[in-house]
């Protein structure tokens, strides 16, 4: 499997930077582990977004500066954060009924695959050895409103996370609406994935030999050439 060239692309932050574009005012988001944690840098309570922890924070802010963390101010990846003003904390059950209960619009999460047809895997890649790490994804696929998967294209080895089929084990099916990498974005249909915007220096060839599911483009792709106009 070939790999993109290592100047293509987007980095981890655009990632997040263009994931975060897609929040609209006033939602309320939980953040998973790694990547997507990185969505709270480009967004948050000056645009109306409203960041939930499933360890019991509603109203998460920015990373703390070097040197002021609070050891009991963490996110779910026991990771220092801050509180916004406003913001509430509450036991770990109610966190769980907030999710379980439809109250969060959007999560974003990492990914091992994700397939054609929307389904997640993200928590185990089925090996006997393997330690089980599911946390609260299965949750939150099954009771947030909308779910954004934000991770790299493929593997370190070249190996397409995006797949016709899933082989590791399902955190859900059919829970993806959109999903964003260093190559592209691409919305989950009921008629396959969509290229919704390519990243500077891809091209659509380049994105499908990374792509292990058929894809096609949107009949509007913004051109994110070298060059073109912004």
């Amino acid at each position: 499997m070939k790999t993109a060239p290592a100047a293509a692309g987007w980095t981890r932050e655009q990632m997040a930077q263009r994931a975060a574009a897609d929040i609209p005012a006033g939602a309320y988001v939980n953040l998973g582990i790694g990547i997507p944690e990185l969505v709270a840098q480009f967004t948050g309570v000056d645009a109306g977004v409203i960041f939930q922890t499933e360890n019991g924070l509603l109203g998460m802010g920015p990373a703390p500066a070097p040197g002021h963390e609070d050891p009991e101010l963490i996110n779910a990846g026991k990771k220092a954060v801050t509180a916004i003003p406003g913001a509430a904390y509450f036991h770990h059950a109610d966190s769980f009924a907030m999710i379980r209960g439809g109250h969060i619009d959007i999560c974003v999460l990492g990914a091992m695959q994700v397939s054609a047809a929307g389904d997640l895997a993200n928590w185990s890649t089925g090996e006997a050895d393997a330690i089980p790490a599911v946390g609260g994804a299965m949750d939150l696929v099954a009771g947030v409103k909308r779910v954004f998967v934000l991770t790299e294209h493929t593997t370190k080895t070249g190996v397409p996370k995006i797949v016709s089929a899933c082989t590791y084990p399902l955190t859900g099916r059919k829970v993806v609406d959109r999903i964003y990498t260093n190559l592209a974005v691409i919305q989950v249909t009921p008629a396959g994935l969509v290229v919704r915007e390519l990243a500077p220096g891809i091209s659509l060839e380049v994105l499908q030999q990374h792509t292990g599911a058929p894809l096609r483009l949107a009949a509007t792709v913004p051109d994110n050439s070298p060059g073109a106009a912004s």
